[in-house]
């Protein structure tokens, strides 16, 4: 069984196009080869910055031979449908058989396809995957009509057996394939004739190529590390970086510079940035002092003088960009610590627009200050500390560094605030305050970073939720899903307990007021901004204690009319209303029930993760104070490790053919029967038991609900298990005797009542 190799030679291909191609070239022609009857034992794919590579083991040397049946018409069908039919099938009328059918007498053709040799259907995929090949950008060249990520200039295709090599003839725009390869563009320029992939492989490698980016990436960092050791120093790890790396040479040539004096003062996450962004270097760590003192460089040859030259080179203009970053650093410090500090880039957001219907950056600071206020006491902050933190937290979108580096947003609004004198918790929180960005990110854990985080997703997530524009589908345009994820972690990682409807009643404060700036009647935009203004700064709307939405109204009403001396353009017409998905028109208490619902899905995710299956939550959901994320996963955890025991599973049976046999009683009674069950109409024993067990559970349920331990009550719950096992064994709920009957149902509502106390098990599957 034949080898096939392909190389596909060319111009450099990005770095970061590099691992998708290989993966599109093995599933392009493999997928092509196996429609064709061409199976195969094993494939793989390699790249480099010139050429992709494909090498498939095993393929059968011809297509199999195959014998298709195909359906005609009727017998008696009129000559010209069977001419058609015998053109399309490519046979003869003696080739047709004639056979009995339930829609009576039918002709099937049998096509005989031969079988096709390898080197023929493996030309035709190929040239069929080279000229649709998915480059995420493509050009043109010379005056062909082919497409490809760069100018192509070879294509090698070759199959080996015992019996030697032959090349798969082929053309494409002009290029014939052949069985030569070509080494290193300046170590080894020469053609390389191959004939299989071993050969092929080794060829390379004494051609200085290193085929396998793998090897390529070890090599690098291997190299690194030993050249960074050895003088007392450590290579600061970055995987994206090393993956870009290894696709931009062929053979990898470490290298350590130096970085000049004048800019070892610079932060260094700047230097790390800066290197890694304008020259793909790798930063080296000086583990006594922390600063980045030197970088690695890869080259992609050796060279007589050791790459000094290349050093020289690389280290001249790494201190031009190095330059420009210590200008930033300066300027930035400079505003920092003079007189306004960084009231005066939070100044300048007011310029900034952060959402046409939210208003710019310096209004999304001022509502983040007022609601990290009154987060603060409930994490443990100081209030006037955290407001400050977050006047702060997002003053550094105005700075030179930030501008020229977006990515450093946080981490230089802290260094920035220590320069100006702030505490270490405010500097700290304008470094943290955006986290957790991803699933794996670190959450805030110092109390005022805590409250600025809160508060800046909180009001993401009401903001937009105001002006209904809700993730859809996979569309997330403003990141809410993260958002939402991150208050979850936030309280649940940190232990915080905090009622969240309070603050998801904002939604109506903020749609009110963007219904009053959109709907009154101002003719200047200079009004209009004094309006915007006077009510999103200076005197804060008081927070709104009550949830009705008609006194909510009537209490803005009259402060719009109070404080600005405009009337509501709305006269009596409550306006709080904002649309769903499917476009009712809802209250805000409802959006905001709505949004407090899409929190409880991502909490679902969260917990999933976790291993606490959906309806477990959603039995917990059901139960009050679920605005309390913390205390709602403390619930959930307790009742999913209960029902892992034996005795927990079971008593979900048990629950539920109480509460069925229950349900069925007060539906067909026409009453509900919840009260008045009594030990003295026990006839068994076993309901005898039950009630003391039930006694028993209650006693320790209310006191231990009450301190919202919930192991200790759902424990208790597990605990009735038998008791109710054995009443269901011996009694029979339905008496002939009105009385007992009456009293069984009670008891049956007592354990219903005593089970969803802690959750609210009819939503348990089982």
């Amino acid at each position: 069984m034949p080898d096939l190799l392909i190389e596909l030679f060319s111009e450099e291909i990005p770095a970061r196009m590099q691992t998708r191609a290989a993966q599109d070239l093995q599933k392009l022609v493999t997928n092509g080869l196996v429609e064709a009857g061409l199976t195969y034992a094993s494939a793989a794919a390699f790249s480099t910055p010139r050429r992709l590579t494909l090498t498939v083991e095993g393929m059968l040397d011809a297509s199999p031979a195959v014998v298709e049946e195909r359906k005609g018409p009727k017998a008696d069908a009129p000559q010209k449908a069977i001419d058609g039919f015998l053109r399309g099938a490519g046979v003869s009328r003696d080739d047709l058989e004639e056979r009995d059918t339930p829609k009576g007498k039918i002709l099937f053709a049998k096509i005989n396809k031969p079988g096709r040799p390898a080197s023929e259907i493996i030309a035709e995929v190929l040239e069929q995957t080279i000229r649709s090949f998915p480059w995420p950008k493509s050009m043109r060249w010379g005056s062909g009509s082919l497409k490809w990520v760069r100018p192509l200039h070879s294509i090698l295709c070759i199959l080996s057996a015992e019996d030697g090599a032959q090349v798969v003839p082929m053309n494409v725009d002009g290029i014939t394939s052949g069985d030569i390869t070509y080494g290193h563009r300046f170590l080894a320029p020469d053609a390389i004739k191959v004939n299989n992939f071993e050969d092929y492989e080794a060829k390379l490698t004494r051609a200085n190529v290193v085929l396998r980016a793998d090897a390529r990436a070890e090599t690098i960092w291997n190299d690194a590390t030993n050249v960074a050791f050895a003088s007392g120093m450590e290579v600061v790890e970055d995987a994206g970086l090393l993956a870009e790396v290894a696709g931009l040479v062929e053979w990898p040539v470490v290298l350590m510079g130096n970085i000049a004096e004048d800019f070892l003062g610079l932060p260094p996450e700047v230097l790390q940035t800066s290197m890694k962004e304008h020259q793909k270097f790798f930063s080296v760590r000086n583990p006594k002092t922390g600063r980045i003192e030197r970088f690695i460089t890869v080259a992609n040859r050796t060279t007589t003088d050791e790459g000094a030259t290349i050093l020289a080179g690389n280290e001249k203009v790494l201190s031009a960009r190095l330059a420009d970053a210590k200008f930033f650093w300066e300027n930035d410090l400079r505003v920092a610590t003079s007189e306004d500090g960084m009231a005066t880039w939070v100044k300048a957001l007011e310029n900034v627009t952060f959402h046409n219907k939210l208003g710019t950056q310096a209004e999304l600071i001022e509502r983040m200050a007022e609601l990290a206020g009154e987060l603060a006491p409930m994490v443990g902050a100081k209030k006037e500390e955290a407001m400050e933190a977050a006047r702060v937290a997002k003053a550094d979108l105005s700075s030179e560094m930030v501008y020229e580096f977006p990515e450093l947003q946080g981490l230089m609004g802290s260094y920035y605030a220590k320069a100006a004198g702030m505490s270490d918790a405010v500097a700290a929180a304008a470094q943290e305050h955006y986290a957790p960005l991803g699933p794996s990110d670190d959450v805030p854990t110092a109390p005022v970073s805590v409250a600025v985080a809160l508060a800046e997703k909180i009001d993401k997530l009401t903001g937009f939720w105001a002006i209904d524009e809700k993730p859809t589908g996979s569309k997330d345009p403003f990141a809410l899903r993260r958002a939402a994820l991150g208050v979850i972690r936030i309280f649940v990682e940190n232990d915080v307990r905090i009622s969240l409807m309070p603050f998801l009643y904002r939604i109506g404060e903020i749609q009110f007021l963007s219904d009053f700036v959109e709907h009154v009647d101002i003719t200047t935009s200079v009004a209009k901004e004094a309006v915007f203004e006077a009510i999103m700064s200076g005197e804060r709307i008081p927070k709104l204690k009550g949830k009705d939405a008609d006194a909510r109204f009537e209490f803005l009403t009259e402060w719009i009319e109070d404080r600005i001396g405009v009337e509501s353009p709305f006269g009596d017409d409550n306006p709080n209303l904002v649309v769903d998905e499917q476009g009712e028109r809802l209250d805000y208490d409802q959006a905001a029930h709505n949004l407090l619902s899409f929190l409880h899905d991502r909490l679902k995710v969260y917990l999933k993760d976790q291993g606490i299956r959906h309806d477990i939550i959603d039995a917990c959901i059901a139960m009050p104070q679920n605005d309390d994320l913390t205390l709602l996963v403390k619930r959930a955890r307790a009742l999913s490790e209960t029902l892992k025991t034996d005795d927990g599973e079971n008593l979900i049976q048990g629950f539920k053919r109480a509460n069925n046999i229950l349900t069925q009683a007060e539906e067909a009674d026409g009453v509900e029967y919840s009260y008045g069950a009594d030990v003295k109409f026990a006839e068994t024993d076993e309901e005898r038991a039950l009630f003391k067990a039930l006694d028993a559970a209650e006693a320790i349920i209310t006191p231990a609900m009450e301190k919202q331990d919930f192991t200790t009550a759902m424990s208790a719950m597990a605990s009735l298990r038998g008791p109710i096992d054995a009443f269901f064994e011996a009694v029979q709920v339905n008496s002939e005797n009105p009385t007992v009957r009456r009293n069984r149902l009670n008891l049956l509502s007592r354990i219903r009542a005593t089970c969803t106390s802690v959750a609210d098990l009819t939503k348990v599957d089982g």
